[in-house]
């Protein structure tokens, strides 16, 4: 069980070591620029030297007038780097600790900072937004879809406290990865599966990337278009709750006024003025949702707001 548990650990720290590149950092980034204007942004949980997150807001630094530009590094023996940048002086200078966003450090400077704005490793993503709820944090942070399902974030998901970005749950992202994984991805994974050559680099590609943010972005209250009409022959309801069951989201009925499951993707379509989440994969038994004895992928309860309907 111990090699197991080792072979795991070693999995988690590769995958936490994809370094998100500057396009898509400033792909996502131009959807929040009025929540930057004036504010003092941190950019930890990445290297400081070379993280594309400090790259863009260095770079469009008078353009969103900031107060402050704050990045960290994290060595896991040794001592951390502190950077700061308020428009025309760079300052650099060795933390205490190792640098990690749960230290005493990392947590003043959290404390400290307005927004923050990174790549926390996906291993850690439960205890990071943890840590940002705790101190009252805005912020814009990658993540792994699967972090919908967490029971620590779609309670606040649920709560429309934190939501999806901008991007679109369908596009990949590519990563950069250290020179030492790129033999292995090469190896083990087919090209366009687990990395893709850019540039003439190998990039690591993570098709379940998304962002998680509770900075509001236009795309958030777009409505989504509804076609069909609701037939009890093609959505069956629930054995274990009064809901019924849409395979996927452009499926919605526009007309059906009661409580329905959809994919979890749904939330990349998510309007909050249009629909209310009612609850997450379980029926009122407190097991899977199932249709004739069999459970159905992960399933979303949702709600038509009534002024909707149609």
């Amino acid at each position: 069980m111990g090699k197991n548990n080792n072979l795991h650990s070693a999995k988690r720290a590769k995958n936490d070591e994809f370094y998100t590149q500057l396009e898509d950092v400033e792909k996502e980034c131009c959807h929040y620029v009025q929540h930057f204007i004036g504010k003092k942004i941190l950019c930890n949980c990445n290297d400081q030297k070379y993280t594309a997150f400090k790259d863009y807001f260095k770079i469009n630094y008078k353009t969103l007038q900031l107060s402050e530009l704050i990045c960290t590094s994290f060595e896991k023996d040794g001592h951390g780097e502190l950077y700061r940048y308020d428009g025309e002086n760079e300052h650099i200078s060795q933390m205490t600790g190792n640098g990690g966003f749960n230290t005493p450090e990392g947590i003043e400077l959290i404390k400290e900072a307005d927004i923050i704005v990174t790549n926390p490793p996906f291993s850690l993503f439960r205890e990071f937004v943890a840590t940002l709820e705790e101190y009252d944090k805005k912020y814009l942070i990658l993540g792994n879809m699967n972090a919908i399902t967490y029971k620590e974030i779609f309670p606040l998901i649920k709560e429309n406290k934190l939501w999806l970005g901008a991007k679109s749950l369908g596009s990949d992202m590519f990563f950069d990865v250290l020179n030492e994984y790129k033999e292995e991805l090469m190896t083990t994974k087919t090209q366009g599966g687990g990395w893709k050559i850019i540039d003439g680099d190998v990039k690591g590609r993570v098709a379940t990337a998304c962002w998680f943010t509770n900075l509001g972005h236009n795309k958030r209250h777009e409505p989504l278009d509804l076609y069909k009409h609701y037939t009890p022959e093609e959505y069956p309801k629930y054995d274990n709750y009064d809901a019924i069951n849409v395979d996927k989201v452009c499926d919605i009925p526009m007309d059906y006024n009661g409580v329905m499951g959809v994919p979890i993707s749904f939330l990349d379509k998510y309007c909050p003025e249009q629909f209310e989440i009612i609850k997450f994969r379980k029926g009122d038994d407190d097991k899977d949702l199932s249709i004739n004895g069999k459970c159905p992928y992960n399933r979303i309860l949702i709600k038509q707001e009534t002024k909707w309907i149609q």
